[in-house]
């Protein structure tokens, strides 16, 4: 891969990947699809740590987003740093039993179906979205978020570890079905990212250092440099991407992005059945 097209490829792959994090369309996905659409391919056990390092520009992006709401976590009487530790537990115990399970279920190169089970899950958030809306416009009352709304969106979080369940859609629904008040909602949603990422990060970092046996990548140097622009651009849009759904929530207004993931999910669906990837 040259240089050119290693940093267009990585440039497009940032922005999607920043955007969609935080919209809640599933950034996993739209990576899975959008990296075979592109041909953008380096080998074995080196697409996930690509896929880590452009999540790791959208933890840049909700650090930047939200330092005051972290730095307020480690205050007297951290109740809120507590609901965020045991929110996290669920989706790390998923990832470390099934992980491999779940990217074997997309791979494209071991799974013919692949498509068809991320059709499905577009529209699984797409009727996430919908009905959420629904529950958004009628609620009269919220309260303020407690354990029982912390642990929802805790356990519906590892469901998000499956491309096309959108993390952040299904955490903002879980905490706004079980009536919390919707602007904490969103920030608690976008803090249950820092840890998950994190986790996510060293868990592949650890893979690179000690790989398993017959797993191995190397990068070349357009390679290094494409994914190095790729997080400055995740990092960019995913902070643009924040700032447009916390003022989406505050409104209640999903159904455009359910019917955005109809949409993707009918086209999956066809692609795959014309067998045109």
């Amino acid at each position: 891969m040259g240089f050119f097209e290693a940093i267009w490829k990585s440039i497009v792959l940032g922005t999607v990947q920043g955007l969609t994090e935080f919209l809640p369309v599933s950034s996993s996905g739209h990576l899975t699809l959008l990296q075979r659409v592109l041909g953008y391919n380096i080998g074995e056990g080196g697409m996930m740590f690509v896929n880590v390092l452009l999540h790791f520009g959208t933890l840049v992006a909700v650090i930047a987003a939200f330092w005051r709401d972290i730095l307020a976590l480690f205050k007297k009487p951290f109740k809120t740093l507590l609901m965020l530790i045991v929110a996290t537990i669920p989706a790390g115990v998923v990832g470390v039993l099934f992980n491999d399970k779940i990217e074997a279920i997309f791979n494209p190169d071991t799974n013919p179906a692949w498509l068809c089970w991320l059709a499905v899950f577009f529209a699984t958030t797409a009727m996430i979205l919908l009905i959420t809306e629904i529950v958004s416009k009628n609620r009269k009352k919220e309260r303020a978020l407690g354990w029982g709304n912390s642990v929802a969106m805790g356990v519906v979080q590892a469901a998000a570890l499956f491309p096309g369940i959108s993390r952040s859609g299904s955490t903002i629904a879980a905490g706004v079905v079980s009536g919390a008040k919707k602007e904490e909602v969103a920030k608690f949603s976008f803090l249950m990212s820092i840890p998950v990422i994190l986790g996510s990060v060293a868990v592949e970092l650890w893979h690179v250092v000690r790989p398993a046996e017959g797993v191995s990548f190397a990068l070349s140097a357009p390679e290094i440099v494409g994914m190095a622009v790729g997080v400055v651009f995740a990092a960019v849009s995913g902070f643009f991407a924040i700032k447009v759904m916390l003022k989406v929530i505050g409104k209640g207004n999903y159904k455009w992005f359910s019917f955005y993931l109809v949409i993707l999910s009918l086209t999956c669906f066809w692609i795959n059945v014309l067998g045109i990837l």
